[in-house]
């Protein structure tokens, strides 16, 4: 799905494999842990033990959520001696991805934290 920030293309807003394919990169988006891990990733590379010291989190959890954030293609990993080193497949996109969403969010103000159909399934 081919959008700037600055255009949308008038062919591809309603094509359904393109929506589906944008709507399968914000569902990877969509948990606060994959969230944080990538806000942590923009930092540098880090190894899965890393992570969780830094977020709290267990270590199942994280190399659940780096699995899925790879297979979206939103991280990458290197062999650092037995571990993998963790870092943003894209960097200055997913920050562009990161400031637009906290400019939405400013100017949405509380509406989505009180949308009564968040996190719901469409039917």
């Amino acid at each position: 799905m081919a959008m700037t920030t600055t255009e949308i293309d008038e062919g591809v807003v309603d094509e359904p494999e393109a929506l589906s394919v944008a709507a399968l990169l914000f569902h990877g988006l969509s948990d606060p842990s994959r969230l944080a891990i990538l806000r942590h990733l923009t930092l540098g590379e880090h190894r899965v033990v890393d992570l969780t010291a830094h977020l709290g989190l267990a270590q199942s959890t994280v190399s659940k959520h780096l699995a899925c954030l790879r297979d979206c293609g939103l991280v990458a990993s290197r062999p650092e001696g037995r571990a993998s080193l963790f870092r943003l497949a894209e960097p200055e996109a997913t920050l562009e991805v990161f400031g637009a969403a906290e400019r939405l969010l400013a100017l949405t103000g509380d509406g989505v934290a009180l949308c009564p159909t968040s996190g719901l399934e469409s039917s």
